[in-house]
């Protein structure tokens, strides 16, 4: 055991003593003077000797132990009062053997007051006190007696010093398992904290996750209603533009060719306006392949335009990822788009180009034509109607492709996209 905790009330350590030590010795060596008066009734001589020598004991426990216990926290002070115990004890024992019964008193105390390895010094040293007050009656004369004195003193020390080891033992293992959930505590303090900040990140990158996607989603919702909505009314406008010069031309027959087209226009722009909120892929890819689809818009585009664009088709099909399909799609109708503002065209080809780990799109015409390098596709500037072509750079670089544009004054514009297969699965 280790030495008591600094404390106003002596030995709080092992509570369960606390009446053993401050009363018992007391009363064994009260009940010893009443034995030795009344029963044994030695000599007056050694009788005041005996009761000397109990008095003794009881001042040197009242003043060093009863009245202060404060110094059971010093060790060096408590070893002095039990090493004078001890010698006083062994002046009763050998005086006369009954004071073993008070000599007993002298384990608790060593137990509780002195500091290990002390503690078994002290424990050794009650032990032969006891074993020789147990062996009083045995003759020593002999050899024989002797041995057996050594016996008896031998069984007591072993036992009382066994007992004190085993009781150290479970005394530092009691130390270790404290000291060990103390670690545990502490290290489950640090994993909580590490939790937290753990936590802490983990909103912090959600929060931006959600930041980015809601911005993705804002320039993916920017570039469909750019294909949709807003090519649809800009061929509404041409058509009511033309509507107007054939009025006042007098050309009443190209005046309602040109409003019917209008109509028609509105209609599929409300039509898919209604369809993109829903799923936000155009009609022509549910129905038909990319090439179909393809067909189908430029076939449109013609009609309305009153410009032949022609589609072709080379390689052997393959089957895309929807994203890829409606990039391609939507790059075909931004391109076909701005040939009808700006062009001028007279012919316009379409070519859909399956090439085993790519897919390339090239729409080309034989306009008016422009100089690239003043053509400006930064994403923060759409003041000059320049979304149209910044929208199809981003769906094409999302897909870890590339966009090409070529062209110059009177000599057309080819608009080439490609971007990588990604195998999915065969649509039924």
């Amino acid at each position: 055991m280790s030495s008591p905790r600094t404390g106003s009330r002596a030995y709080p350590r092992e509570p369960r003593w606390s009446p053993l030590l401050t009363v018992g010795p007391y009363v064994v060596l009260a009940v010893l003077a009443v034995f030795r008066i009344v029963a044994a009734r030695p000599p007056a001589g050694a009788l005041r000797i005996d009761l000397a020598l109990c008095g003794l004991a009881a001042a040197w426990i009242l003043w060093m132990f009863t009245l202060h216990p404060q110094w059971t926290d010093r060790p060096r002070t408590m070893t002095v009062f039990f090493t004078g115990l001890v010698l006083v004890m062994g002046a009763l024992v050998s005086r006369n053997a009954s004071f073993g019964v008070f000599a007993l008193i002298g384990y608790p105390y060593a137990f509780v007051l002195l500091p290990w390895p002390g503690r078994l010094v002290g424990v050794g040293a009650v032990a032969v006190l006891a074993g020789t007050a147990q062996a009083a009656g045995v003759p020593k004369g002999s050899a024989l007696g002797v041995i057996a004195y050594l016996l008896i003193v031998a069984v007591n020390v072993l036992a009382m010093c066994g007992l004190a080891w085993s009781d150290q033992s479970s005394s530092e293992q009691s130390e270790q398992r404290r000291r060990a959930l103390e670690e545990l505590a502490a290290a489950n303090r640090r994993l909580e904290a590490t939790l937290a900040d753990n936590e802490g990140l983990h909103a912090q990158l959600l929060a931006r996750a959600r930041e980015d996607g809601v911005r993705d989603e804002r320039r993916r919702m920017a570039r469909e209603i750019h294909d949709t909505l807003a090519q649809g009314l800009t061929g509404i406008i041409t058509q009511l533009q033309a509507a107007e010069h054939a009025e006042a031309e007098g050309d009443l027959t190209a005046r309602g060719r040109h409003l019917s087209a209008a109509t028609g226009l509105a209609r599929e722009s409300l039509t898919e306006a209604r369809r993109s909120v829903d799923a936000l892929r155009p009609e022509s890819l549910e129905t038909a392949r990319l090439s179909g689809a393809l067909a189908e818009v430029a076939g449109h585009w013609s009609e309305l335009n009153g410009v032949t664009a022609v589609v072709t088709t080379t390689g052997d099909p393959l089957t895309l990822t929807p994203e890829a399909e409606l990039t391609l799609l939507r790059t075909a109708q931004e391109a076909l788009a701005n040939i009808a503002k700006h062009a001028r065209a007279s012919r316009v080809g379409v070519t859909l180009s399956y090439l085993g780990r790519q897919v390339a799109l090239d729409v080309r015409d034989d306009g008016v034509g422009f100089d690239p390098a003043g053509l400006d596709l930064d994403p923060a500037d759409t003041a000059q109607g320049g979304f149209g072509l910044v929208a199809m750079r981003q769906r094409i670089e999302a897909l870890q492709g590339n966009l090409e544009i070529e062209s110059e004054p009177g000599a057309g514009t080819g608009v080439s996209a490609c971007v990588p297969v990604v195998p999915v699965e065969v649509r039924a």
